[in-house]
């Protein structure tokens, strides 16, 4: 297994994921509710940010493998559907846009898998809907951690999460059927041919 400082980054991902989770588990006496969605969110943005990082290091320094073209999207899975999780469990998220989250992420994965067995992947690269869906999520997310008014440093400008991250995170449930659907399409062909479907 291959180690470096893009993989390093992928791992710390990975083992910030707990941190997310477990700040919400916080008996009140040891901090206040709003702290925790303060510390929630910093921390989800600290762990989003390590997903640009590694891949961005990964090219920089050519240090790409397989092992880290593996973990990298795992993390990203592991660290969205914990967040959700935790939404749903504070009465900040509908199951059921929860569930077509995360439902549409391991069908893409299934799909992306048996299309690369098949010699096929190229089919079901990411294209720039996918990426859209995945900027309004990891936007949506921190927002709905959080909660509450955010006043911006150094103005007087104040933003309410608590009417954006829903409108945000119903646009990313949108965008993420959507791109199901682009990437169903794509791979129909293959899977009619293979899968014996007239």
């Amino acid at each position: 297994m291959p180690f470096n400082l893009p993989i390093f980054l992928t791992w710390l991902r990975i083992v910030l994921i707990p941190l997310v989770v477990g700040i919400y588990y916080l008996p009140d006496i040891m901090t206040s509710p709003e702290h925790k969605s303060l510390l929630g969110m910093i921390i989800f943005v600290l762990a989003a940010l390590t997903d640009w990082f590694d891949g961005f290091l990964a090219r920089k320094l050519n240090q790409t493998s397989s092992f880290g073209a593996f973990l990298d999207p795992v993390a990203d899975k592991l660290m969205v559907t914990a967040a959700l999780l935790v939404l749903v469990q504070l009465g900040r998220l509908n199951a059921v846009i929860a569930l077509v989250i995360v439902g549409r992420e391991i069908t893409i994965s299934a799909l992306r898998e048996w299309m690369a067995q098949i010699g096929a992947s190229k089919s079901v690269a990411v294209n720039q809907l996918g990426k859209f869906k995945t900027v309004c999520q990891m936007v949506a997310i921190p927002m709905l951690l959080f909660f509450g008014p955010l006043k911006i440093a150094g103005t007087q400008w104040e933003m309410d999460t608590r009417v954006w991250g829903p409108w945000l995170i119903d646009i990313a449930a949108f965008l993420t059927v959507w791109s199901m659907l682009y990437y169903m399409k794509l791979a129909w062909p293959q899977i009619r041919k293979r899968g014996g479907i007239l």
